[in-house]
């Protein structure tokens, strides 16, 4: 079994920082690309950024500057630094792991976590 799980929303005043954080877990042969998507209420889910297995980062034009994507490959884990929140980044976070669970190069696909809220207010 693989899950995807994220962690680290809340409540965070306008101007403040926030860092999201998403560990995939159970039988994972290889850990592909892995990234963020946002939706909010009445939208279509937008993608944030993504990371590759070896770090190379992708950020839609609207997001880079003030977020961040990193990852940690020991911990499976991968990262999103919010800076300079705005009410409009009011939205449910979205992880997707793109993971292989054995040798098969068919034992392959996305896996998505369930979300994590981000809410910025004051």
């Amino acid at each position: 079994q693989v899950q995807v799980v994220e962690s680290g929303g809340g409540l965070v005043q306008p101007g403040g920082s926030l860092t999201l954080s998403c560990e995939a877990s159970g039988t994972i042969f290889r850990l592909h690309d892995m990234g963020w998507y946002r939706q909010a209420p009445g939208k279509d889910r937008d993608l944030i950024a993504t990371i590759t297995s070896g770090g190379v980062t992708t950020y839609a034009d609207s997001m880079e500057g003030r977020f961040a994507i990193s990852r940690d490959n020991g911990q499976k884990t991968v990262y999103l630094q919010m800076n300079s929140l705005k009410p409009d980044d009011t939205a449910l976070y979205y992880c997707v792991a793109d993971i292989q669970w054995a040798s098969h190069p068919s034992t392959r696909k996305h896996f998505w976590g369930q979300g994590t809220q981000v809410t910025v207010s004051s």
